[in-house]
């Protein structure tokens, strides 16, 4: 079997596309495969996602609810003890995370989370720590820093 004699099996590729309302003879003529009657029948009968036939649909029964207002969003760079742990370096800071590219944005401020067990104890450099985090660094005798 050489690459260039091969072929393709008959039938395989090129099939010719469905004729649909080219007479009863074809077995897709007078209806073109579309049934009888009705809204889907017609030529432009299919209807936008969510329309119930002209009843209010419902995602405009459901009550709007909520509001998040951005403008006083607390947004982090959130990294685990699990992953400084990962890392094994004594000393952990945002410039230093920033440099290995363990967290993507330098503008947001970086907060410590987790409730890991740690062996040995490590300096960290934070804007804010979760509670669990500040008690494994406490009983592993680490010393961290709020910035």
């Amino acid at each position: 079997m050489k690459l260039e004699k091969m072929e393709y099996v008959e039938g395989s590729r090129n099939h010719k596309p469905k004729r649909v309302g080219r007479g009863i003879g074809s077995g897709m003529g007078k209806t073109s495969t579309r049934g009888t009657k009705g809204q889907k029948a017609r030529k432009s009968g299919m209807v936008r996602i969510g329309f119930e036939g002209g009843q209010t649909p419902l995602y405009r029964r459901i009550p709007k609810v909520g509001f998040n207002n951005y403008d006083f969003a607390n947004n982090y760079n959130v990294i685990s003890l699990k992953q400084i742990i990962d890392l094994k370096m004594k000393t952990v800071s945002k410039e230093i995370l920033v440099e290995k590219r363990i967290i993507p944005n330098n503008n947001l401020p970086l907060k410590i989370i987790g409730n890991t067990d740690l062996k040995d104890s490590i300096k960290i450099e934070a804007n804010k720590f979760s509670k669990g985090a500040i008690l494994s660094l406490e009983k592993s005798k680490s010393t961290f820093k709020v910035i």
